[in-house]
């Protein structure tokens, strides 16, 4: 399945509504759900509720042409996002830094989300805006002391995101927070493709196209540490929870390691493919304070 949020165009200030994509430009509204988390929470507790859920989609009862909707991002409140930094091989060389021994870690928060075709606003005070593709997984049970071997039960699903993030603010401070977790810096979508339907997240293509020209392009079988490991990893000293969001970092390609280097400005797109997921396309606007 492949589900998400959204809204009506002619009514952007509505609730947000559930529904799952059904790969012909149309959407099922999941008109009985209220909330993504607790969607989440219900599917992975109840093979039938699962079952349900698919049968309601198979009758198509309330359908939604993808044009006439706004999507927002699969998930608006998880508890926890977090990002792995330099978590591939050849990213972590063309930052002229070492490997890591273990996970770089670092936040973002609920302010920085925004959804397929939103607006990534770059603040005044950044001049060096960067895109970063990343595989981001969603955690679908709580997990704690878990086991690298059972570490995959826990995966709800998948999805994009871009880690934009100002390299001005996060390379001059001590700690990468205040450069990464600017408002709007997470788009994320289109939707969560649930995990039964990516038999091995270490096996995708993903790329990222900067105004029609393809920046970054690699695979997630370069990934320095798994997705099992970091389960792992992360759950022996914090409880992950349904609807947590893990970022597994970035190939490399990044404005940081071109040469020249190229920042993100106004009127530039950017296109985040993941394969077996889909397109994640967002574009950019400079802030205006006066607005």
């Amino acid at each position: 399945m492949k589900l998400l949020q959204f809204v009506q165009k002619h009514d952007p200030v509505s609730k947000a509504r559930i529904g799952a994509y059904l790969d012909n430009e149309t959407v099922c509204e999941l008109t009985e759900e209220h909330s993504m988390i607790d969607l989440i929470t219900r599917l992975e507790r109840s093979e039938e509720k699962r079952s349900r859920l698919e049968a309601n989609i198979q009758e198509k009862r309330t359908i939604h042409n993808l044009s006439d909707i706004q999507l927002l991002p699969p998930l608006m409140n998880p508890e926890k996002i977090i990002c792995i930094g330099l978590n591939y091989h050849d990213h972590v060389k063309e930052s002229n830094m070492q490997v890591p021994k273990v996970p770089v870690l670092f936040p973002k928060y609920n302010n920085c989300l925004i959804g397929h075709t939103d607006t990534v606003i770059i603040p005044s005070d950044v001049k060096q805006c960067d895109y970063e593709v990343e595989l981001a997984f969603i955690i679908g049970k709580t997990a704690k002391f878990v086991n690298v071997e059972e570490a995959m039960d826990y995966v709800f699903g998948y999805t994009i995101l871009n880690d934009v993030s100002a390299r001005d603010i996060q390379l001059s401070e001590p700690q990468w927070t205040r450069g990464k977790a600017i408002d709007t810096f997470a788009p994320t979508g289109p939707w969560i493709v649930t995990a039964d339907e990516i038999p091995d997240p270490h096996n995708l293509d993903i790329s990222l196209v900067l105004n029609g020209k393809t920046m970054q392009k690699s695979n997630t079988g370069e990934l320095i540490f798994n997705i099992p490991y970091i389960i792992s990893f992360l759950s022996q000293t914090m409880t992950l929870q349904p609807g947590d969001m893990i970022i597994t970092g970035t190939p490399p390609g990044v404005g940081m390691g071109q040469k020249p280097q190229v920042w993100l400005k106004e009127g530039d797109v950017t296109e985040a493919h993941i394969s077996g997921i889909g397109v994640l396309t967002n574009h950019y606007v400079s802030e205006n304070r006066s607005r």
